[in-house]
């Protein structure tokens, strides 16, 4: 069944060229209703997120884990010229309060001194391409295995086939764990054997510059936002993404559904709608969820052009997620998910779109002179800023209270974000998503290894 989100992406472009022709021939507020069309639905998906969320409650009290329940749990690192970074990802790994059973490195064909660092600081021997070390004496938890340069998702299906604990956890070489991490995403599947994947909550880090310290600022409330939403989609079962780059899976349910697709960009977006599909035609009661207490800073773009280049790829693997799982989108076999979370995720697709075609008709009719249309529209986003601005202080409540404290977030800092990111970082954020659209129009603009071609499925 995919004619009901072929309608969706049908209307929703039809809609935007209805509104955009209205800004030509009306001297109205009603020529920016591409920007008011845009308002609202943001708007929506705002208030859709605060209503899940107003039943929240405090974190449970902990229990210690019996031996019986305990389940194993290993680590892996997929890692391509790290050598910079993964000494103190492993650092951070060393220094838990619950050690991992395993931790399995995987360079993925790098050229710098990565196998080098590791063999001198722990103890391992560099294997041949397509072998694997034995562990080193300061680390006998520890291995390493050498691949080609396959990209990050063969990288990972090729170390799924070589460990074997029931939890594996993904980190990325650039993330590093808080010191109770892995505890609480042992304690999290041990509690419920129907879990199959759970994300962390992801702190960004920047560079310590004044773009860094800038882009930090900006992309650290994003990211708020971000969790306290997948939070709200998950109590309706339809929580779309688990950040490989802190990520635990149930490595019987991950090896069941094939493990990481290499042939998308963005491959743990692609692999969360395979569990959530797998599920139904299996009939089982699969669970995805956020784990509020399991934290973790990564690396996160300090420029502009870096953003922009992340959330092109983004936005690409967005897009081709969308198109290999139209069939689910208004399909009520998948519950809530295939009724209002995909159905949304379409229209998401030209969100970008319309947002930038609201700032863009705003600037000329500023520019222009048309104070009877600038006026009125200067009022509507004043007032979009007002309720993003108690949104957001919803928000950074919330999230301290899911993280139990353990991350430190301004709620001033939050109100500046919300009065100036609508004017900036919003839009930087749709420019890499219509770059994004550019990739997959041309259909052959390749990202590095993987291209935005759209094969059919």
């Amino acid at each position: 069944m995919q004619w009901p989100g072929f309608l969706i992406y049908l209307c929703v472009v039809v809609l935007w060229a209805i509104l955009f022709s209205r800004s030509f021939w009306l001297n109205s507020i009603w020529a920016w209703s591409a920007g008011i069309a845009y308002i609202f639905y943001d708007t929506v998906l705002m208030l859709i997120v605060v209503w899940q969320t107003l039943p929240f409650r405090e974190q449970p009290a902990k229990r210690p884990l019996e031996n019986a329940k305990r389940p194993s749990l290993g680590i892996i690192i997929a890692a391509h010229n790290e050598a910079k970074n993964l000494p103190t990802t492993l650092a951070a790994i060393f220094q838990q309060s619950d050690s991992p059973e395993q931790i399995l490195i995987v360079d993925d064909g790098s050229t710098d001194s990565t196998c080098e660092n590791l063999a001198r600081v722990y103890n391992l021997s560099i294997p041949p391409i397509g072998q694997i070390s034995e562990p080193g004496a300061s680390a006998p938890t520890m291995r390493l295995l050498r691949l080609a340069h396959t990209g990050k998702a063969t990288a990972l299906n090729t170390a799924l086939s070589r460990i074997d604990t029931d939890i594996v956890i993904t980190l990325d070489a650039d993330t590093f764990l808080a010191a109770d991490a892995i505890s609480e995403i042992r304690e999290a599947f041990a509690s419920d054997d129907q879990l199959v994947a759970a994300c962390g909550v992801l702190v960004p880090l920047c560079n310590p510059d004044a773009a860094g310290h800038v882009m930090q600022w900006f992309q650290t409330y994003e990211y708020v936002r971000n969790i306290i939403a997948r939070f709200a989609w998950m109590r309706m079962n339809s929580l779309l993404l688990i950040s490989g780059a802190f990520a635990g899976f149930r490595r019987s349910a991950l090896v069941a559904v094939g493990g990481f697709d290499p042939n998308c960009l963005v491959e743990d977006y692609e692999l969360t709608h395979r569990m959530h599909r797998y599920a139904v035609d299996h009939g089982l009661a699969w669970q995805l969820k956020v784990i509020g207490t399991a934290i973790a800073r990564t690396e996160a773009p300090s420029t502009v052009g870096a953003f922009l280049r992340q959330r092109r790829r983004w936005f690409g693997g967005f897009l081709q997620t969308q198109y290999w799982n139209r069939d689910m989108i208004g399909n009520h076999r998948y519950g809530a998910l295939g009724k209002y979370m995909l159905p949304i995720k379409a229209v998401d697709t030209f969100q970008p779109i319309y947002g930038l075609t609201g700032f863009a008709l705003l600037m000329l009719f500023v520019f222009t002179g048309n104070s009877a249309i600038a006026i009125p529209v200067i009022g509507i986003v004043t007032a979009k800023i007002a309720i993003d601005f108690v949104v957001y202080l919803w928000t950074v409540h919330l999230y301290r209270r899911l993280t139990g404290g353990r991350v430190i977030v301004s709620i001033w800092s939050a109100a500046f974000a919300a009065i100036f990111e609508p004017f900036s970082f919003q839009l930087l954020r749709h420019a890499g998503a219509a770059w994004g659209w550019i990739g997959v129009i041309r259909g052959d603009h390749t990202w590095g290894t993987s291209t935005v071609a759209l094969p059919s499925r």
